[in-house]
């Protein structure tokens, strides 16, 4: 599976961006499909993840404000980030996990900053 992420870009706190991670093959075909972020300094961690069978989960620093989304027509999740703050600062990844034992399949990372 091919991944290509982007939708980055610098925007002030509060403000919002929509990330897009468009995919290789079926995207309701993959097991599961994840947002994670990067910090400088930090480990890669989940932000979100939809399952095929349409199950969500969020990390606890997102709720409410992010969402993630799916089109089945263009093979592409989505990340809607809204009132975005500095700590949400990062280089965010797409990740795609096709069957449950299978290898992980990244995207290039997109880059978002938010300045206060």
């Amino acid at each position: 599976v091919q991944l290509q992420a982007s939708g980055g870009g610098l925007v002030q706190a509060g403000e919002s961006l929509r990330l897009s991670c468009v995919a290789s093959k079926n995207i309701f075909s993959i097991y599961v499909m994840e947002w994670y972020r990067q910090a400088p300094g930090e480990q890669r961690k989940l932000v979100a993840k939809i399952f095929s069978g349409g199950s969500i989960v969020y990390a606890e620093s997102v709720k409410g404000r992010f969402t993630i989304s799916r089109d089945g027509a263009k093979n592409t999740v989505y990340l809607q980030m809204n009132s975005l703050k500095p700590e949400d600062t990062a280089v965010y990844y797409c990740n795609a996990l096709p069957r449950v034992g299978s290898i992980n399949f990244w995207g290039q990372g997109t880059e978002v900053t938010v300045s206060s």
